[in-house]
């Protein structure tokens, strides 16, 4: 398969995240396995979205006798935290809540996790697939306040385009 990433700008934010969500669909079509569409997704939201520095996925696992933690899974961007306790800094707070978390500045956070320490701003969507939640997609930036409701909007939108292409949660450790 070939693939050739559009260029975007983002002055129309709104338009510029329709055509991203359809070639989003466009790369998913015929895919369900999660890794591979975490793995394609990451790229293309690291390679579309501008000034960001980290784009990937944190999944939901559960360890028998033990609460779920989020693992990182495919991503883009430097090393980052393998494991983040539900309801800890930006990622273990949107899954534990459910609702997309935009922060403007993460060294303003209560209890953020710094992987990056160049990262300023952050977005995590929650993953939720029927009533599972599967993880969470998760991009920073090194710009303070880079993200806004059009990518709050824009970011769900793909988030929900990835659910939706993807088979369910990854199984249980033993």
């Amino acid at each position: 398969m070939e693939f050739t990433s559009k260029r975007y700008d983002f002055r129309n934010k709104d338009a510029d995240y329709a055509s991203l969500a359809e070639e989003l669909t466009g790369l998913l079509a015929g895919e369900q396995d999660l890794v591979a569409n975490a793995a394609n997704t990451a790229a293309l939201l690291f390679d579309a979205l501008p000034d960001i520095n980290w784009a990937g996925f944190y999944f939901l696992r559960a360890r028998k006798g033990l609460d779920g933690e989020l693992v990182v899974g495919p991503f883009q961007g430097k090393p980052a935290c393998v494991r983040i306790p539900l309801g800890k800094g930006v990622c273990g707070t949107a899954a534990a809540t459910r609702k997309t978390v935009v922060v403007r500045d993460v060294h303003e956070f209560p209890g953020h996790i710094a992987c990056d320490a160049a990262s300023r701003s952050e977005i995590v969507v929650p993953l939720i697939k029927g009533d599972t939640l599967m993880g969470v997609l998760d991009i920073d930036s090194p710009l303070l306040a880079r993200f806004d409701d059009a990518d709050r909007r824009g970011i769900e939108r793909l988030a929900a385009i990835f659910v939706a292409g993807s088979a369910g949660p990854l199984s249980v450790d033993e």
